[in-house]
């Protein structure tokens, strides 16, 4: 009896009731195209459902409260006009066959008074300013503040704003919501004992570290249901200034507590040569995401073994889709990539946003399964 044939990237996959064409995830790419309150504009559907040949697209981070904005630019998803601006996006990637997950992206310290409401406060775990640079509402680099420590009210109060978000990006029709605890946000800085130096029950052991994400977590599955839940994580991450060191046994607290719940994934930064990784494998009980890296490589060749050596279910990666809006069809067709504009990152408008082709190669029937 011949060996079954391994899994493959273009191979289908069911994400809890949701039915994925393929198993390449596009990245959450911060794009800062929405408007001054928040409001995505009519293009970015457009941005959108170009990629819906993935077979799970995570939006851009999204701020669950107007408290929750770290940048200029960035959508949210707790007002009705956003609510309606997202519910634009979801329509037309429906309409061109793709699935399509809301990140949900608090900044914590990670962020200036400038940027949201008066009464509010630009807070964190604890009061440790990261060393770096942030934007203010006017576009100027200043030296990132003193965050105020946030109290239990404060904790249960960004709790429910996650679930509340995520209940409108359901009522959207988004598929789903992943939770940023990763990159040196909010969740993240509650992960890591640098930025969190609390001693009451949401610090000061692994459990404790790993409480404030599991109630998010629990808030957002008692919402929407569990298998509309995602959550991504950066284990080892030092961007924004975390030293996220030491503290894999957090980790495990924390995939120990919210696999009961068995939520949609588990979506993970990869951290080459750590056993971190095949462990929180084991220990997850649905669908397991590999991020291929910041900068790191991500072209078919790098990230078929991770789906065929069994590494992981689904792979995620980002910039390629900025520059490649079929970049499923490129690779399973072998078709040539095209090179992204990184001047065109973060700026405003459909440049570099929309205007990116699908590869003049293609049939109309590559196009349409892409």
């Amino acid at each position: 009896m011949s060996a079954p044939e391994p899994a493959t990237v273009f191979d289908p996959w069911k994400l809890g009731d949701t039915e994925l064409a393929n198993r390449v995830v596009m990245a959450p790419m911060t794009r800062n195209r929405a408007d001054d309150d928040g409001v995505l504009p009519d293009y970015a559907a457009t941005y959108y459902a170009q990629r819906a040949g993935a077979g799970l697209i995570v939006t851009e981070g999204t701020q669950p409260s107007a408290a929750g904005k770290g940048y200029p630019g960035t959508p949210g998803v707790h007002s009705d006009e956003q609510e309606r601006a997202w519910a634009r996006v979801a329509d037309a990637v429906h309409a061109a066959g793709g699935r399509i997950f809301c990140q949900l992206m608090h900044t914590g310290r990670i962020g200036h008074p400038s940027l949201i409401p008066a009464d509010a406060h630009v807070v964190a775990p604890s009061a440790v300013a990261a060393n770096v640079e942030v934007e203010t509402a006017d576009g100027t680099m200043v030296p990132a503040p003193v965050p105020q420590e946030l109290d239990a009210a404060g904790i249960a109060r960004i709790v429910e704003d996650f679930a509340t978000a995520a209940a409108r990006a359901v009522r959207a029709g988004l598929d789903g919501v992943e939770l940023h605890a990763a990159n040196g946000y909010l969740l993240h800085q509650f992960l890591s004992p640098g930025t969190n130096r609390r001693t009451d029950r949401w610090g000061g052991t692994p459990e404790n570290r790993a409480r404030f994400v599991a109630e998010v977590t629990t808030a957002v599955a008692d919402a929407i249901g569990a298998d509309r839940v995602g959550i991504r994580i950066s284990p080892g991450g030092q961007f924004n200034d975390m030293a996220d060191k030491g503290n894999d046994d957090t980790y495990v607290a924390l995939v120990e507590a919210i696999a009961p719940l068995r939520p949609a994934y588990l979506h993970s930064l990869r951290r080459r040569s750590s056993p971190l990784h095949e462990q929180l494998r084991r220990l997850w009980p649905t669908t397991y995401v590999l991020n291929t890296g910041f900068m790191g490589a991500s072209e078919i060749d790098d990230v078929t073994p991770l789906v065929a050596d069994g590494h992981a279910d689904l792979v995620s990666v980002g910039r390629l889709f900025i520059s490649n809006p079929d970049l499923v069809t490129r690779w399973r067709h072998g078709l040539p990539r095209a090179e992204w504009d990184e001047s065109t990152f973060f700026t405003a408008g459909d440049r570099g946003y929309t205007d990116y082709p699908a590869h003049p190669g293609q049939s109309p029937d590559q196009r349409s399964s892409s």
